[in-house]
C-alpha cells in the first residue's frame, strides 16, 4: 500500500496506480464489451477511472467510492481529462443497497479493495455484481490473493501480515471462498490471469 501523495490541482496520485494501470488495462481491452456501462467499486485516487475511460471510449465509465477525499480526488483527475464517457463519481457503499445505482450494468470492476476491508464488504460486493450486473456481464477482480495449489509469494506474506497488523478485518483472500460467495449470487469464476507483482486478475460472469 504505497501513500498517496497530493497533486497541485488537488488530487490524489498513487505510484501503485501508475505501475499496475497498464497491465490492468490490457486486460480489460481483451474481455470489456466495446460498449456499455462499466461500474468502478473502491475507485481511489481517480487515475485508474481516467486511464480506463480514456482508452475505452465506446463504455460509459462510473467510479464509486465511499471515502469523500477519494470523492474529491476522482473529480479533480475527471476535471483535468475532461473525457465524455467518463461520469461524476459516486459515494456508493457496498455494505448500504441504498447507495446502489439503478439500472443494468456490462460489467464492474473492483481493483484492490478486497484485502483492505472486512469480508462483508467483499459479500456486499457479490451481492452488488450479483443483482446490477446484465446477463453475460463481467465482474472484474485485480490484487494479490491465497491459493492452495500456489505457495504463498514471500512479499504477500509479508504484505498479509502488515495488514492484519493494521486491522485484523484485512488480509488476503483465499480464491476459492471468494469464488464462492460469488457463485452464491449467480457469478461463475471464468477466468484467472496472472498479473505483475503476485497479483491476479479473477473475471466472473453473471449466469
Amino acid at each position: 500500500m504505497d501513500p498517496a501523495v497530493a497533486t497541485p490541482q488537488g488530487a490524489l496520485a498513487s505510484p501503485a496506480v501508475a505501475r499496475n494501470t497498464g497491465p490492468i488495462l490490457e486486460v480489460l481491452r481483451a474481455h470489456l464489451p466495446g460498449r456499455g456501462r462499466v461500474l468502478e467499486i473502491a475507485a481511489g485516487s481517480g487515475e485508474h477511472a481516467v486511464a480506463f475511460a480514456g482508452a475505452l471510449s465506446g463504455l460509459d465509465w462510473t467510479p464509486s467510492d465511499p471515502s469523500a477525499e477519494a470523492r474529491a480526488s476522482i473529480t479533480a483527475w475527471a476535471a483535468g481529462a475532461s473525457l465524455p464517457n467518463l461520469h461524476p463519481p459516486l459515494a456508493l457503499d457496498v455494505l448500504d443497497p441504498e447507495t446502489w445505482p439503478g439500472g443494468s450494468l456490462q460489467a464492474v470492476v473492483c481493483i484492490n479493495m478486497i484485502h483492505i476491508s472486512p469480508w462483508a464488504a467483499t459479500e456486499g460486493l457479490m451481492a452488488l455484481a450479483g443483482s446490477r450486473l446484465a446477463a453475460g456481464g463481467l465482474l472484474v477482480l485485480y490484487g494479490p490473493y491465497r491459493e492452495a495449489e500456489v505457495p504463498l509469494a514471500p512479499s504477500n506474506a509479508a504484505f498479509d501480515e502488515s495488514l492484519k497488523a493494521r486491522d485484523p478485518a484485512w488480509g488476503l483472500r483465499d480464491r476459492d471462498v471468494v469464488a464462492a460467495a460469488a457463485k452464491a449470487e449467480g457469478l461463475a469464476l471464468t477466468r484467472r490471469i496472472e498479473m505483475p507483482a503476485n497479483n491476479l486478475i479473477l473475471l466472473f460472469r453473471r449466469v
